[in-house]
């Protein structure tokens, strides 16, 4: 028998460490900002991330440690990372099913692929479930992935998400009651795969505005133009096309700095080989910095619902470059605050560099546009915004 007043979020990855991490928060945020009493089941939270003040807290019950580190360094599951997401998730997944029996929550909100086996629990106790999906469709996420190994390797891919996980989350999103998605195009691509409109609901991003924001001093407009990169080095964020834009400008143009992780061996020998002689700047870690000295934020995907990194450099007034192939292209007006170009090309993407090095002294108030639009549509009112539709969807009243 459900408990009143019980809310259950389960997440897969740290709350608030990368764009995944950030979405788990901002959920649990807007889940606590009802006034129940909310359990986060998943890996924690970060050290700098706390519920803001006045939200009710919520209680952790963080996972079990997952895969031993050496078992990932010296085991055949170095060479295969989409199968090692896939135990880490179905074994996280598991737990929470367990401790959930002890819970019984009136509703829950499940972050995809992590959620198979709460939704089986929840679909037989009569409990409402909300599933956040950030991505598109798990299929199309599959065939990019396969698609761009073929073509930069010439080998079958073997990465995340593997078979066995799209056949996963495809069983989520048929338990889930409904599903939220971060993007018009992200709804368009459940669609195209066969999941039902009137089950995906689409509700935005959202960022901290305050943390996030322009220098107090503009960049140098002199020397090569300052461009930034944010993510992870992997075939789905299309780097590739990025640096072969810069070669095809000219390298003494451009000067890229890249905030975020290396990606498998077979990109990192990928950004080794078509980053040879450009001006290129590694710098992992906090973002932030990295957004502030830059001139312009390129993010060109080939799939994603809402990346966290455009709403990140948005708020630190940069204009971006974007691709048509993701939620991206709905936060930018071309020719206002960036441009949209079509995704998994490189012609297109240098014409947009040499377009933004004609037009550089115009950058910054290009920065300034994105800065007031995404004000309109990724700050505080979203969270209760998001707040809201779950409650009322959730059949969960919220407390004043």
């Amino acid at each position: 028998m459900s408990l009143p007043g019980r809310v259950a979020i389960v997440y897969g990855t740290q709350a608030g460490i990368g764009g995944l991490g950030h979405s788990a928060s901002s959920a649990i945020t807007a889940v606590a900002m009802g006034g129940r009493e909310v359990f986060t089941l998943g890996p924690g939270a970060s050290v700098p991330w706390s519920l803001p003040g006045g939200v009710p807290p919520a209680k952790w019950l963080n996972s079990p440690r997952g895969i031993r580190p050496w078992i990932v360094r010296y085991s055949w599951l170095r060479w295969r990372h989409g199968q090692l997401n896939l135990l880490h998730d179905r074994g996280l997944g598991k737990w929470a099913a367990r401790e959930i029996q002890q819970l019984h929550p009136e509703s829950c909100y499940l972050f995809t692929q992590v959620a198979l086996e709460m939704l089986r629990w929840a679909r037989g106790e009569g409990v409402p479930t909300t599933l956040d999906n950030p991505n598109g469709h798990i299929r199309n996420y599959r065939q990019i992935c396969e698609g761009e190994s073929l073509r930069w390797f010439g080998k079958r891919y073997s990465g995340h998400p593997s078979p066995a996980m799209v056949e996963r989350v495809e069983q989520e999103y048929q338990l889930a009651d409904r599903i939220r998605v971060y993007s018009r195009w992200g709804k368009a691509c459940m669609m195209r795969f066969g999941v039902p409109a009137q089950k995906i609901h689409i509700l935005r991003q959202t960022v901290n505005l305050t943390r996030f924001c322009p220098p107090q001093v503009r960049p140098a407009t002199d020397g090569p133009l300052r461009v930034c990169y944010v993510g992870s080095l992997d075939l789905r964020k299309g780097f590739v096309y990025l640096l072969k834009a810069i070669r095809a400008i000219g390298p003494r143009h451009v000067h890229l700095r890249i905030a975020g992780a290396s990606g498998d061996r077979d990109c990192a020998r990928l950004f080794a080989q078509e980053g040879a002689g450009l001006q290129i700047q590694s710098a992992p870690g906090d973002s932030l910095p990295v957004y502030q000295q830059a001139e312009l934020l390129v993010v060109p995907t080939l799939e994603d619902g809402l990346p966290f990194v455009l709403v990140e450099g948005l708020a630190c007034g940069l204009p971006a470059i974007v691709t048509e192939e993701a939620g991206a292209a709905e936060g930018v007006r071309p020719a206002q605050s960036g441009w949209v170009v079509p995704a998994g090309q490189v012609e297109p993407l240098a014409e947009a560099l040499e377009d933004a090095l004609r037009r550089r002294r115009e950058l910054w108030a290009m920065g300034q546009n994105a800065r007031s639009d995404v004000e309109q549509y990724a700050g505080p009112a979203q969270l209760r915004e998001l707040s809201e539709w779950f409650y009322s969807r959730a059949g969960v009243a919220a407390r004043s």
